[in-house]
């Protein structure tokens, strides 16, 4: 299949690009690269710099399907600058599903968020639940959903609501909570946890990078799932940090009052199964940090290099 990946410069896509390239699958990468380009050449690759605000721009002849990572990505980053959030993760989806059914792409991938929920006092979190998003980023997620349903009898709608993502990409964030967890110990021997007492669903790059794959080599799995396997507290995912990198852990109040755990059993009945887990990507983010491979740069907070006007 040709392939279009927006967002493929992003956390998600720089590790989701080389997979579909191994699978066999012709790419075009689609980012406006606000935190930079990791992908590596390859002949089946054509990379595009470009804004998915601007629908002119985005070539979709021969395109077979569309995997949508582009958004403005978590609620401190969408809540920044709330316009930008909607006519990118809202409008631009919209603009994107309506010429992917004139242009005959069969296959629409979106790339939703577990955050759409808002806070939730049931134990566990199904798809059937009432959406209520808190936050732009949340907001912005929701109507990209509704958007994309109402598409279905055009063309294959597949949208995955993922967890928490963990683990190591070449173009990686460290403003996720293991992640960042991991590398306050590397770096500062101190871990600084929020409140502590709130569970929060976590998936692995891998395994979620893996389900788009899956998604997309099965059209019959249709609509919306959830993708989160591991429901941990934050204090716990310190802990399990600190039991590898020698770190005090130092609890402080915290003000958002997110908890809770999300049910991914629709997703394994179509026979996905997760690879990896929590404890996985913890050691993978240390094994780099101590082979020289990463380090704490700015461009992998996003909030931190939007806030220094690096986006427009």
């Amino acid at each position: 299949m040709k392939v279009l990946v927006t967002g493929a410069c992003g956390y998600k896509g720089t590790v989701l690009v080389p997979k579909l390239l191994a699978a066999g699958h012709e790419v075009v990468g689609f980012d406006i690269m606000w935190f930079g380009n990791f992908l590596k050449p390859h002949p089946n690759l054509t990379v595009v710099k470009g804004d998915v605000r601007d629908i002119e721009k985005i070539n979709l002849d021969g395109i077979d399907a569309i995997v949508h990572l582009s958004s403005v990505a978590n609620d401190p980053c969408g809540d920044l600058n709330p316009k930008l959030t909607w006519e990118i993760s809202a409008l631009a989806t919209m603009q994107l599903a309506d010429k992917a059914v004139r242009k005959g792409v069969k296959r629409f991938v979106y790339a939703s968020s577990g955050s759409v929920y808002g806070v939730k006092d049931e134990d566990q979190v199904t798809e059937d639940l009432e959406l209520k998003p808190i936050s732009e980023y949340n907001k912005t997620k929701m109507v990209g959903e509704r958007v994309l349903w109402s598409y279905r009898d055009d063309m294959v709608v597949q949208m995955l609501r993922p967890a928490t993502v963990c683990g190591y990409s070449p173009r990686m964030r460290l403003d996720v909570s293991v992640n960042m967890l991991t590398m306050q110990a590397l770096t500062n021997r101190r871990i600084t946890v929020f409140g502590g007492d709130q569970t929060r669903p976590n998936i692995h790059i891998d395994d979620i990078t893996d389900a788009y794959i899956f998604l997309l080599d099965n059209p019959q799995h249709t609509g919306v799932y959830n993708a989160g396997f591991e429901n941990i507290s934050i204090l716990e995912i310190a802990e399990r940090v600190a039991q590898r990198v020698e770190a005090e852990i130092v609890v402080s109040e915290s003000n958002d009052p997110r908890s809770y755990r999300v049910n991914s059993d629709k997703l394994l009945a179509t026979g996905f199964r997760p690879k990896k887990t929590v404890d996985d990507a913890i050691n993978e983010i240390i094994q780099k940090y101590r082979a020289g491979e990463l380090k704490n740069e700015d461009h992998f907070h996003n909030l931190k290099w939007m806030q220094r006007g690096a986006v427009t």
